[in-house]
């Protein structure tokens, strides 16, 4: 595998290519979405940078995990080709043009961090533009970032495919993330409460048909609060215009945050 920092070293020859963009820190949902493009393309490339545009002020970006020999270790072995790690001025020589997706990325999560999802839709339009993928490969754990990613390749005809895979999990249930490692041993053990909530609340639609999305969430949002966790929104969305919704249907998932002592927790199931 090759360690590129200059986006003149990219091309690559053989086609299919597959892309992963990334901020390091791997864990074994980043790594399942590298082993699918690598069975699904001639070349998988692994971007590997901490993307300070999507940081707010108030939120640590010095705090957030880095470790590349250990990153650059574990994508060899799911059968990355190339790890791509630019420096921050290489991605951005200047700061004078921003990607803004309206709509989509103003609930939620963009009503939380409201420069979140410009910061997230602009480096991911640099970095296609860098890597040309024919595929790209997004976890559904950031499930408004995939939204707001695919209108992003619509509205701008960005010529790629882009591949959503499902939350890979820890064996009790908690979504596997970076930022796990920061929670005590307690948060630790009270944390899968978040997805057995969850999980929870789409069986309990999807066995009464009659009732509304809205009239469950308050006793939802009462057990979370019971074992520890402030809740910033729970709801049913449509993935593809993350407009809440009352009513089950197939496509729709419950997605939820909330706070753990000082860690923020995601995490969202089909309905």
């Amino acid at each position: 595998m090759r360690i590129v920092r200059d986006p003149a070293e990219l091309a690559v020859t053989e086609r299919p290519v597959g892309f992963v963009p990334t901020m390091g820190a791997f864990h074994e949902g980043h790594l399942e979405l590298m082993r699918a493009s690598a069975r699904e393309n001639a070349r998988t490339v692994v971007s590997l940078f901490v993307n300070p545009t999507q940081f707010a002020p108030h939120e640590d970006l010095s705090k957030y995990p880095r470790n590349e020999a250990r990153d650059a270790e574990l994508a060899e072995a799911a059968g990355a080709d190339v790890l791509f790690a630019p420096s921050v001025d290489t991605i951005y020589p200047r700061h004078t043009t921003e990607v803004r997706v309206s709509g989509v990325s103003e609930r939620f999560e963009g009503a939380i961090r409201p420069t979140h999802f410009a910061g997230v839709a602009t480096v991911v339009l640099k970095l296609f533009n860098m890597v040309r993928p024919d595929r790209a490969y997004f976890g559904l754990k950031d499930l408004q970032q995939c939204a707001v990613v695919k209108r992003m390749v619509e509205d701008l005809n960005v010529p790629v495919e882009l591949r959503f895979l499902e939350t890979v999990r820890e064996q009790d249930g908690l979504a596997m993330s970076s930022r796990n490692v920061y929670l005590s041993p307690d948060e630790r053990e009270r944390a899968p409460r978040l997805h057995d909530v969850l999980v929870q609340l789409a069986r309990s639609l999807r066995e009464d048909p009659s009732v509304l999305a809205e009239e469950l969430v308050p006793a939802a949002t009462a057990a979370l609060n019971r074992h520890g966790f402030e809740v910033q929104y729970l709801a049913l969305v449509d993935p593809e215009s993350m407009e809440p919704r009352s009513k089950f249907h197939s496509s729709f998932r419950w997605i939820v945050a909330a706070r753990l002592g000082n860690i923020r927790l995601i995490d969202n199931v089909p309905a």
